[in-house]
């Protein structure tokens, strides 16, 4: 192995002799290399490095530039714990090979094998099936895990190869089919085990694409991002799944000084936010209408510098209980925090302040109210939710009042959020 964590792949047979455990994460790049993906990705690094090497199951990156794959091979160098392999994706083009090497090889390791098979074109090459055949006939060769990007035929999703290519893959193995292991892949943002001739096929794309949706008995918001653990347990290979929390992740928290800056940085960020929404409504007023989409853009500009900074702070709990944590915050402001200042800004004459913390205790009044109601989340069924921008208070239900029951805004102002 070379030193670096990423392995550029130049032989299509590689030996590892005292590697008897592989850990897999799907689809890290492939929307983008932003922060909150890269976060994820970066737990996954973490959780994989108990196995004694790590496989991308494809989709390394958004495209195949070499920018691209220069930031994701930079970070992975930094949080890597071990070696590297990656398999082809279809974002995963260009100067793939410049990064990673050979599209199709097998790792020999210490009671198992894993053959990488690139079909990111939704083919496979002839040089991977041949590579394929040759390996499953080496005697030393018992326990065999094929692994590729996308999916073949099952009974979850259509976004799979061809049948004609399966049978291509098929015909490839069938005279060893005994000592096919597991099928392994990536493509779906989700988690799905299914059967295929006898085989398990394990899919896994949950390293730092959003979770999605794959039928309606897999529902993205049942589905945490995780890996797949591989492991000889004494002369068998067995697997499993691990989720990630979702404050995965946490080696830059607990750096005092850049957590007090990235802090700072928030705060910075969402005021910038703020100033640069409220000249837009300036501008907007005054018929400006091509200055206050600028300042908009710039405002939400501003508003994912902050999120990014915060999700690297951010530690959430796991997510179904997520929705009742906050109504201990929303409470402490309607009942304690926001009725203090707004008393302190009566008693020194600032009625301006006064009137902003009651109109702000009377909407995380109705917050925590939400919150509490939506603690349970499948039970939740508010499908319209009304916001007055003039104070910020909140309205549900379908009938829409004529103003703010707060301010007296306007209903025509009232901003709509309805599935």
């Amino acid at each position: 192995m070379s030193e670096n964590k990423i392995q550029k792949v130049s032989s299509p047979l590689i030996r590892l002799p005292h590697v008897r455990s592989f850990g897999v994460i799907g689809d890290p790049g492939c929307e983008g290399l932003g922060t909150y993906n890269m976060k994820v990705y970066a737990g996954a690094l973490e959780e994989t490095a108990e196995d004694d090497i790590t496989l991308i199951a494809g989709d390394m990156v958004p495209t195949g530039t070499g920018h691209y794959y220069r930031m994701v091979n930079d970070l992975t160098e930094i949080i890597a714990q071990n070696a590297v392999y990656v398999l082809r994706g279809n974002h995963d083009t260009g100067a793939y090979g410049d990064y990673y090497g050979l599209h199709n090889y097998a790792i020999i390791a210490d009671g198992f094998t894993v053959i990488v098979l690139d079909n990111a074109m939704r083919t496979f090459e002839e040089e991977g099936l041949k590579l394929l055949s040759e390996v499953l006939a080496m005697p030393e060769v018992t326990q065999a895990v094929i692994a590729f990007h996308i999916p073949v035929p099952n009974h979850f999703i259509p976004n799979s190869v061809s049948e004609e290519e399966y049978r291509r893959l098929k015909a490839a193995f069938e005279p060893w089919k005994h000592k096919v292991k597991y099928l392994v892949c990536g493509h779906v943002h989700s988690r799905f085990v299914d059967e295929i001739e006898g085989i398990p096929l394990i899919c896994s794309g949950g390293g730092g694409a959003m979770i999605e949706d794959v039928s309606e008995e897999i529902r993205a918001c049942d589905v945490d991002h995780h890996v797949v653990h591989f492991s000889m347990d004494g002369e068998e290979l067995t697997w499993r799944f691990q989720d990630l929390p979702d404050g995965c992740y946490a080696a830059e928290r607990r750096d005092g000084i850049l957590k007090e800056k990235l802090e700072e940085t928030v705060k910075a960020e969402l005021m910038a936010h703020l100033k640069y929404l409220n000249f837009a409504d300036r501008a907007r007023r005054r018929g400006m209408d091509k200055i206050a989409n600028l300042f908009e853009a710039l405002a939400d500009s501003e508003y994912y510098h902050a999120r990014n900074f915060y999700s690297v702070l951010e530690k959430p709990s796991a997510f179904m209980e997520s929705v009742g944590n906050f109504v201990k915050g929303e409470t402490f402001e309607y009942e304690q925090l926001y009725r203090v200042l707004g008393d302190y800004a009566k008693s020194n004459s600032a009625p301006l302040s006064e009137q902003a913390y009651q109109a702000a205790a009377a909407a995380e009044k109705v917050h925590a109210k939400l919150l509490s109601e939506a603690s349970d989340m499948e039970k939740f069924k508010e499908e319209q939710v009304l916001v007055c921008p003039i104070c910020g208070y909140v309205m549900c239900g379908e009938e829409i009042p004529e103003r703010c029951p707060v301010c007296g805004g306007p209903a025509r102002q009232f901003k709509k959020y309805e599935v």
